[in-house]
């Protein structure tokens, strides 16, 4: 597949506008899908990505491709069926063959989906995983694709991952970098990761991927560490309360990232 394969290529059901998102929109929260399932609906936590894509296709679209940023999963989910029908093998498959296994990932899956509240379901929202599996994801991005001596991904595909994929699209005012970071900018997502932080050359320096439950992880190039925080927050009670871990934890690249400064010293 190409970053600029057409959902229509894969998934010709997608015969409206929706068909003409790319893979890289899908990933980058541009391809104008809705965020999504609307409220009544059953939520999108089905067993299997061609079952998600079955309720997702006949959806209308939110805008054209390319021209807005929303923050969602729906779209992450046709994502991961064109890799399906790309390769004619099951999601966690592909997942097992191509990351989990080489990086030693012995308990990480994104099936059997756990449909607990709270929980994440497939694609659009991560997989379950233990904080050492997960570190060594972060480890691998962290050196440019190779973990312990092994290219797992090339810096080609790094790069693409770290790269501003929002482009020409509109930012509405209140997206979550603004929030955390108390900055405003376009180029504040990826494919898969918000760059929290750029540089003046407009690289990404301070990336991450955090839940609403209360995942947070996170690489920071200026301080050259990297960090996984888990933790298990009940997000029904959090929002009574007043709490978003969602914007509580970008504190903590921050903390750690003056704890090395003085240990320097």
């Amino acid at each position: 597949m190409s970053w600029d394969d057409k959902v229509a290529k894969w998934l010709p059901e997608f015969s409206d506008q929706k068909g003409q998102a790319t893979l890289r929109q899908l990933l980058s929260h541009t391809s104008g899908f809705p965020e999504y399932q609307p409220a009544g609906v059953h939520r999108d936590d089905y067993q299997t990505l061609r079952e998600s894509v079955f309720h997702i296709v006949n959806l209308p679209s939110v805008s054209k491709p390319g021209t807005h940023f929303s923050y969602g999963g729906l779209a992450m989910q046709v994502a991961g069926r064109m890799a399906e029908l790309s390769t004619g093998k099951s999601w966690e498959t592909i997942f097992q063959e191509k990351m989990a296994k080489p990086l030693g990932m012995t308990h990480t899956h994104f099936s059997p989906v756990d449909s607990t509240a709270g929980h994440n379901p497939m694609l659009g929202g991560g997989a379950r995983a233990s904080l050492k599996d997960y570190v060594n994801f972060l480890s691998m991005i962290y050196h440019k694709g190779v973990f312990k001596g092994k290219r797992i991904l090339s810096e080609k595909a790094i790069a693409e991952l770290q790269a501003d994929q929002v482009r020409k699209a509109e930012v509405k005012s209140g997206e979550y970098v603004e929030k955390s970071r108390k900055t405003q900018r376009k180029d504040i997502y990826g494919l898969g990761e918000w760059r929290e932080e750029t540089d003046a050359g407009g690289n990404a320096i301070l990336i991450s991927s955090p839940g609403w439950a209360g995942a947070y992880p996170w690489i920071d190039k200026k301080a050259n560490v990297f960090g996984f925080f888990m933790t298990r927050v009940n997000v029904e009670k959090a929002n009574k309360a007043g709490f978003s871990s969602f914007y509580a934890s970008p504190v903590l690249p921050v903390m750690l990232r003056e704890i090395v400064r003085k240990s320097e010293k």
